[in-house]
């Protein structure tokens, strides 16, 4: 694996990815894969987590980039990765053997607020592939079910061959003081199911925006619209979080590409409370 130069300032360990074995690839849908990476020296395993955090996966001669962890945060000894096939490096990992050996950094980043949320409601909306970097938050609460209130998912998807975890959305659904809800963009002859962008849900749902904290994730336009509809019922902007995932090449704020504003989301998110970034996504191309 060829050198990486760094900033003198910068962590050279930080850079250097560890072996990873994949040791699993599942197909989520017709261009969605879960990888579940484990460490080829059980001494030396792959580090835990918190829900919310990143990792950089490395394909050798083909590059580079951030992928959120998607698994159970305490089911240690492998990270679980969902990864949407749009380009040759995400390509390289979802076609990756079983047994073959991938570069890991990290983790990194900010970590849904799982330890402040304590005893209060929880909105969870998801767009797409989003809801992949909330799973992990959604195992947490339902494996400590007694420390939170109320848990709504609220998941939205293109159409019903994109929505992913179907299996667990339907299991979800049966634990107490839980309510899932899918929509489609379009749904076709054989869907029985909502049809409408992820707002369209909230005439569903019953939420007191005094005792109800919001993590969202999916594409900026949608979480954009997701804050609105909240902010119109009366959510503090302190008790909605976002995942703002983009452009993070280097993970520790040295590169640049992922700078909004004063804000590097790789080192300073991805999680965010709106407060702190939503006047940023709201800049015209920034």
């Amino acid at each position: 694996m060829s050198a990486v130069l760094c900033p003198p300032s910068a962590d050279v360990s930080v850079m250097r990815p560890a072996a990873g074995r994949v040791a699993r690839v599942e197909k989520e849908t017709h261009d969605t894969f879960t990888l579940r990476v484990e460490s080829p020296d059980e001494a030396s395993p792959l580090a835990g987590f918190e829900p919310g955090q990143f990792s950089m996966l490395y394909v050798y001669g083909v590059g580079e980039l951030p992928i959120s962890i998607s698994g159970d945060p305490e089911e240690r000894g492998s990270l679980v990765y969902t990864i949407r096939s749009v380009g040759a490096a995400t390509h390289a990992l979802v076609t990756s053997k079983e047994g073959s050996t991938i570069g890991v950094r990290g983790p990194f980043g900010t970590s849904w607020p799982l330890r402040e949320t304590r005893g209060r409601d929880l909105l969870v909306v998801a767009g797409g592939i989003g809801l992949a970097p909330l799973r992990p938050a959604i195992f947490h609460v339902l494996r400590h079910r007694g420390d939170y209130g109320r848990l709504v998912v609220l998941y939205g998807a293109r159409s019903p061959k994109d929505l992913l975890f179907r299996k667990q959305l339907a299991a979800w659904n049966y634990v107490p003081d839980t309510q899932v809800l899918t929509t489609v963009d379009y749904g076709g002859l054989s869907w029985r199911g909502y049809v409408g962008v992820v707002t369209t849900l909230f005439r569903y749902i019953r939420i007191r925006p005094d005792r109800t904290t919001a993590m969202i994730c999916g594409p900026e336009v949608m979480m954009r619209f997701v804050v609105t509809e909240l902010k119109s019922r009366g959510f503090p902007a302190e008790q909605i979080y976002l995942s703002a995932e983009r452009n993070m090449k280097c993970a520790i704020g040295h590169c640049g590409h992922c700078q909004m504003g004063p804000l590097f989301v790789c080192k300073d998110g991805p999680v965010f409370p709106c407060h702190r970034i939503g006047p940023w996504m709201d800049r015209y191309e920034l």
